[in-house]
């Protein structure tokens, strides 16, 4: 039998909503873990729909390499991060976070663009409340500035794609070769803005965050992985990615040098990370989309181990910027271990799981020829380890804790502990065995040995580069906290302003028609005392309400007016005789 996972875990998540507290937790753990069983148990080649309007078959359900790889590492990350958050009280969170992942499912085994924009929709709405169930004035904010972007965004790949079905292409498939149409740059716009592009790129940092602390690791690992696996599945080959993804590689890189805030910090580095993927699909050969896919398996590991370990630090001590923590490897032990597993991890450390796809991004530029891109991607990963092993690694854990007084305020659930220690288990497994990864690749290619002499010696080449200045300027090297203005001050300022100056004019309008209605208002209502006010010819009387004796006329007048009629009359008689 087969069973599609994301409405499992969408299915999981209204349970959890409703499920009585200890139930929940079965549920929430149990949901994921079905819904692995059910990936595993897919099928390549599996194809179910449905006829929607006018013929048109919806393809809810369609398995290949690509798809199968995503849904598998989806759920794997649903299971774990549900173990992690399972003593959560928060029904809304329990509903939206495994909803979020089902969402991400959906639009890997979509088949035709219907269905894809409908899961990528629920895939938006449902991790906004992930930011506003953390129930602060920044977390409503961020989670406004949230789904602005992602309307905008979904907005755009809307349109494409209505254009797209309009022209009878349900589809969904690679489009690079064309035509390059409008419906060509609004879906790949729309897809941007999910991958976190520069310059739509500052949501990522603000909302992730300010989400609550078992959201943060589901938002670490969805949005730009589904967008990454939808830019390989549409836009692989497309040049314009690879100097996008090396841009972003650099740009995340560089800000989260400068980072104090710990979530801040690594979701600056979850732009970094989703640059090599994307340089990867923008290469376009079997080893840059291969590659482009290990890393986002592996990523969605490490990343989701990294956000966990910030959230622990941050559930434990209440404290959240680097340089007011120290000595924690003692108070937290389970954490450093973990911590650093999936630090040597981003870092492309051998043995660890990085290792075994990074490089295989940068090796497929240098064999095709970008010189320049393999450059910037290794410039890239030596700011990772500057900004995470070392600047987080010791700062926060094997420094000594003379001036801190770190206390531990919330001693940490269990299951907490577990869902770290399983991510963990994963970054060492696929580091150690890296052909349980490699041997669903999706795309043909030379097989890949990353244990080589030339790859480690590389690698720790460049991990010396990072590691000596560091230690030179240990002293300088602790984080502060400042604003660093993002590439989102160049709209949400000018918007701002604009947003104020209509609501300033719409505001003087709205004050001038009630003026004026009052004025008519008064008005009226004096007319309405004594209308022979208006309408008589004499309206200087003395009487202010009408009364008729005032009004009574002369019988002259009545006469007067009699006599003109009847003259009138008379001559016009004469005439027409």
């Amino acid at each position: 039998m087969t069973f599609h996972p994301g409405l499992i875990l969408i299915l999981s998540g209204f349970l959890a909503l409703v499920a009585p507290k200890t139930i929940r937790k079965i549920v929430m753990v149990g949901g994921p873990f079905c819904a692995l069983l059910a990936a595993m148990s897919l099928r390549l080649g599996t194809d179910f729909s449905f006829e929607f309007i006018n013929g048109m078959q919806l393809g809810w359900l369609h398995v290949d390499k690509l798809s199968w790889l995503f849904t598998f590492i989806f759920c794997v990350l649903a299971f774990i991060a549900s173990v992690y958050g399972c003593h959560n009280t928060n029904r809304m969170e329990a509903l939206c976070a495994l909803a979020y992942a089902g969402g991400g499912i959906g639009v890997c085994l979509a088949k035709d663009w219907m269905t894809l924009i409908f899961f990528w929709e629920a895939l938006a709405i449902s991790s906004v409340f992930l930011v506003w169930c953390n129930k602060t004035k920044e977390a409503r904010k961020a989670a406004f500035r949230y789904i602005l972007v992602h309307m905008f965004g979904g907005n755009l790949l809307l349109a494409g794609i209505f254009l797209k079905v309009n022209a009878g292409e349900y589809l969904v498939g690679n489009i690079v070769a064309g035509p390059h149409d409008l419906a060509y740059w609004l879906i790949l716009i729309g897809f941007f803005v999910n991958v976190a592009m520069p310059p739509v790129n500052a949501w990522l940092v603000d909302a992730y965050s300010n989400s609550t602390i078992t959201g943060g690791v589901f938002m670490s690992c969805l949005t730009t992985k589904v967008a990454v696996y939808v830019l390989v599945s549409v836009f692989g080959g497309m040049e314009l990615l690879m100097w996008g993804g090396a841009l972003m590689a650099l740009y995340g890189a560089c800000y989260a040098i400068m980072e104090n805030d710990m979530r801040k910090l690594l979701a600056h580095h979850i732009i970094s990370q989703t640059g090599f993927m994307v340089a990867g699909a923008g290469i376009g050969t079997a080893m840059g989309m291969n590659g482009a896919t290990a890393h986002a398996f592996c990523d969605i590991l490490f990343k989701s181990l990294l956000f966990m370990c910030a959230g622990s630090i941050m559930y434990a001590t209440g404290i959240k910027h680097i340089n007011k923590l120290a000595g924690m490897k003692d108070k937290m032990p389970i954490t450093c271990i973990c911590f650093f597993a999936a630090a040597f991890s981003i870092s492309g450390i051998p043995l660890f799981n990085g290792f075994v796809s990074k490089m295989i991004t940068v090796n497929a530029a240098a064999a095709a020829g970008h010189d320049l891109l393999f450059t910037l991607l290794e410039i890239a990963s030596i700011g990772t380890f500057l900004s995470i092993p070392l600047k987080m690694g010791y700062f926060i854990f094997l420094r000594k804790d003379v001036d801190k007084h770190v206390e531990i305020v919330n001693p940490l659930p269990k299951n907490m502990e577990i869902g770290m220690i399983l991510g963990a288990i994963g970054c060492v497994l696929y580091g150690v065995y890296p052909d349980l990864l490699y041997r669903h690749f999706a795309f043909d290619m030379t097989p890949y040995v990353p244990f080589t002499a030339s790859h480690i010696f590389s690698t720790v080449e460049m991990l010396g580069m990072a590691l000596i200045p560091f230690m030179m300027y240990l002293n300088n090297m602790e984080p502060h906290t400042a604003i660093s203005l993002d590439t989102d001050w160049f709209y949400r300022k000018p918007f701002a302003g604009i947003v104020q100056w209509v609501s300033g004019v719409l505001c003087a309008v709205c004050g001038a028609l009630g003026g004026a209605w009052w004025v008519l208002y008064q008005k009226f209502m004096e007319l309405m005392s004594n209308p022979m006010d208006f309408l008589d010819a004499r309206p200087f009387r003395e009487a202010k309400r009408y009364h008729p004796r005032n009004y009574r006329t002369s019988i002259a007048d009545p006469m007067m007016i009699i006599l003109t009629v009847l003259t009138s009359v008379i001559l016009y008689l004469i005439n027409a005789l």
